[in-house]
C-alpha cells in the first residue's frame, strides 16, 4: 500500500522493514511478517506515519 504512494524499501532491522519517500520526510517502519495479521491500531499508525491517513 505505501509502495503505491512512492515509498521504497531502504533496510530491514530484525523483522521490521523501513521505507523512505523521495519527497516526504522520515522513515516508515512496517512489521516484516507478511503472513500474519496486523492489529488495526498498528496499521493506522503506519498509515499516519506515511501521510496516507489524517
Amino acid at each position: 500500500m505505501i509502495e503505491k504512494d512512492g515509498w521504497y524499501w531502504v533496510r530491514t532491522r530484525g523483522s521490521h522493514h523501513q521505507y523512505k519517500h523521495p519527497t516526504k520526510p522520515g522513515l516508515v517502519t512496517v512489521l516484516g511478517n507478511p503472513g500474519k495479521e496486523m492489529a488495526l491500531g498498528t496499521l493506522n499508525n503506519i498509515l499516519k506515519q506515511a501521510g496516507l491517513k489524517p
